[in-house]
């Protein structure tokens, strides 16, 4: 049964328009929310698909507002589709308590502790029902997608690409929750949703995924604030990543950015290079759709 689509506005940004939707998820039981700014190019022809996904306590809103993002998707005549972080409204006791678990926190990950396994499956939201979502509903290329995002969103951007081999075209982060199991929110997380088995934990953490990779190159893109706190107080965990990749052999770019911080002022200062480092693969190295 098709998914049915509410949309909920509307605006016209650099030709093409910004539109919010609403609809029932089979993944989390919850009405969910998304942002999709579909370029003009997409009147005429299928265009491809970047996935944004946010960090913790954000919304569908965050990215499509403060990002700065349009502009060069309009050029390059890519579509962006930007879902929430979590189920809302699945009144699950204790979801709301704090800003790192639960609502606004999702991890993107599918929960198999009881309590949250019903709802909490971000993973398959994310990987499994909204790209059918997209294709079923607008104007895209078939297996032209990448993926990322910022902080958790980050990690999920990925978890998801290592996890999906041939999936994404490409992936890209900035500031990513790098090595979860090893640090405090990861260890927060992974123990409400997956329980105290911390073998079952690296199955969500792209450090130990990356040790394991087998498949077409990931073509990843990593930016990493100096002045960042979360980077300070061992949250984020880039250099485990980056060794792990290089010791893999896994060509992986992570480049620490002097003075920037963890915020939207960051991502903004380099979203037009991750939009053009998708664009190589999501065009084959073409023009984009002028």
């Amino acid at each position: 049964m098709a998914t049915t689509l509410e949309k909920l506005s509307s605006a016209k940004c650099f030709g093409g328009y910004v539109n919010r939707y609403q609809h029932f998820s089979t993944s989390t039981q919850t009405t969910m929310k998304f942002h999709v700014f579909i370029p003009a190019q997409a009147a005429e022809q299928n265009v491809p698909v970047l996935y944004w996904l946010s960090g913790l306590t954000c919304t569908d809103e965050n990215f499509i507002q403060k990002a700065g993002a349009q502009r060069q998707a309009a050029e390059r005549g890519i579509m962006l589709v930007v879902p929430d972080t979590s189920p809302r409204g699945a009144n699950i006791e204790g979801e709301s308590e704090s800003w790192d678990f639960g609502v606004g926190a999702g991890f993107y990950v599918n929960a198999t502790e009881p309590k949250w396994s019903k709802n909490y499956r971000m993973f398959d939201y994310i990987t499994v029902e909204l790209p059918e979502i997209i294709k079923t509903n607008f104007a895209v290329l078939p297996g032209k997608q990448s993926i990322f995002g910022h902080s958790m969103g980050g990690h999920g951007a990925l978890v998801c690409a290592m996890k999906n081999p041939g999936m994404y075209k490409s992936v890209s982060a900035f500031a990513p929750i790098s090595n979860p199991v090893s640090c405090p929110w990861g260890v927060k997380a992974f123990t409400g949703y997956l329980g105290s088995d911390q073998e079952a934990w690296k199955a969500y953490d792209a450090t130990h995924l990356i040790k394991q990779y087998q498949g077409p190159p990931l073509n990843i893109l990593i930016d990493q604030g100096t002045e960042d706190n979360f980077l300070k107080q061992n949250q984020l965990l880039p250099e485990n990543f980056q060794k792990a990749a290089d010791e893999a052999r896994h060509l992986s770019t992570v480049r620490f950015q002097e003075g920037y911080d963890h915020s939207y002022w960051f991502i903004q200062s380099f979203i037009g290079d991750h939009i053009d480092h998708h664009a190589q693969y999501l065009f084959d190295n073409l023009d984009s759709l002028l």
